[in-house]
């Protein structure tokens, strides 16, 4: 099958880079990235112990019969291990297998790999090559795409990383059908706010194809990602740093982070995300910005997920707190990103999202979950 290819435009310095969605595309890696990334003599493959005998293996073993390397370096499987102690243990396993400044990193796996693995590859060696082989819709979806690497640290999520665009980014819609059903569900949250921030239509779409998306039929996966990966792509070629209007991006996540971290990331990502858009409409719709109705709109669109679509109960002072410990807070104030209406963002002057001073965010959270 011919990849569907959407080429991101990085700027800043950056290189550019190309995502490439295909069924079947993870079989040929030697080729990809021999295209991409000539010079690179030994690929490393890094993976989690969930995804690493079911993908990453293959790729490994596929990378060691080319001659190019094909070391596999595990990490455990969770939110909790994208952190600063495994991105020491893969740095020093990379020195110790003798890597150098023509080795390079392939990762296989969800958010939380190519976020460690992009860290990774964004500071050993002052920089190497990364290719990116997102197997969870979530990953496909969003993670995956942007260039944005880091770890997590007990303050908050994504404190510590680096801009750092792979060579490639190989999207094969076939492993997804290896998650459980309520993963590929988290894998819609990001979707339906692709839709909520850009494209109203797009949302009715993603209804009408989640059943089968659900079902991890390949041809609705590919339709669906291939579509968010459009308008990530577009966003983030137009501010890949995070300058201005790459913070859209950000619809559901400042509560929903919250939400995650409150919980010890025992609530998935996607869940979390679900009930962030959730709250932060309603915030919207107090603030008089967004138009009556969004709630309810996204509470629609995220019940055919199989998502949250209603919001559930929060303690507003811990949310609070977490939220001031947000890399998107400036000068103390949570930022949080609201909707004019379903599928358009409400600007606040040149700004994309729009500031809480003070108490106004802590005291609207309590009123409405009053």
């Amino acid at each position: 099958m011919t990849p569907l290819e959407v080429l991101v435009r990085a700027g800043g310095g950056l290189h550019d880079y190309p995502v490439r969605v295909a069924i079947g595309i993870r079989r040929d890696v030697v080729g990809q990235v021999r295209e991409v990334a000539a010079g690179v003599r030994r690929w490393a493959v890094v993976s989690d112990d969930n995804v690493a005998p079911l993908y990453g293996a293959d790729v490994a073993e596929s990378l060691a019969a080319a001659g190019l390397g094909g070391d596999l370096l595990t990490v455990p499987a969770g939110e909790m291990y994208k952190s600063r102690e495994q991105w020491s243990a893969l740095t020093d396993a990379l020195l110790d297998a003798g890597y150098g400044r023509d080795g390079g990193i392939v990762a296989v796996g969800g958010g939380v790999v190519g976020d460690l693995a992009g860290f990774v590859a964004a500071t050993f060696m002052r920089g190497v090559p990364v290719v990116q082989m997102p197997t969870s819709l979530l990953a496909m979806i969003d993670a995956s795409v942007g260039g944005k690497t880091g770890v997590d640290t007990p303050r908050g999520k994504n404190l510590v990383g680096a801009f750092h665009p792979p060579r490639v980014v190989l999207v094969d819609p076939e492993t997804i059908a290896t998650l459980p059903r309520a993963e590929r569900s988290n894998g819609l949250a990001e979707a339906l706010k692709h839709a909520a921030i850009l494209d109203e239509a797009y949302g009715e779409r993603i209804v009408a194809a989640a059943a089968d998306v659900l079902d991890a039929d390949p041809d609705a996966v590919l339709g669906v990602v291939h579509r968010s990966i459009q308008i990530k792509a577009d966003v983030v070629s137009r501010d890949e740093r995070e300058g201005g209007l790459r913070e859209i991006l950000n619809f559901g996540h400042t509560v929903g982070h919250a939400l995650e971290q409150a919980s010890g990331y025992e609530l998935a990502h996607g869940r979390a995300i679900a009930l962030g858009m959730l709250w932060e409409a309603a915030l919207g719709e107090s603030l008089g910005v967004s138009g009556a109705g969004v709630e309810a709109r996204l509470g629609g669109w995220l019940r055919a997920a199989e998502l949250p679509s209603e919001r559930i109960d929060i303690d507003a002072g811990e949310i609070d707190d977490l939220v001031r410990l947000d890399k998107k807070v400036r000068d103390g104030s949570p930022r949080v990103v609201l909707l004019a209406r379903v599928g358009e963002v409400a600007r606040e002057g040149d700004a994309w999202s729009h500031t809480l001073a003070g108490d106004e965010f802590r005291l609207r959270l309590e009123r409405l979950a009053g």
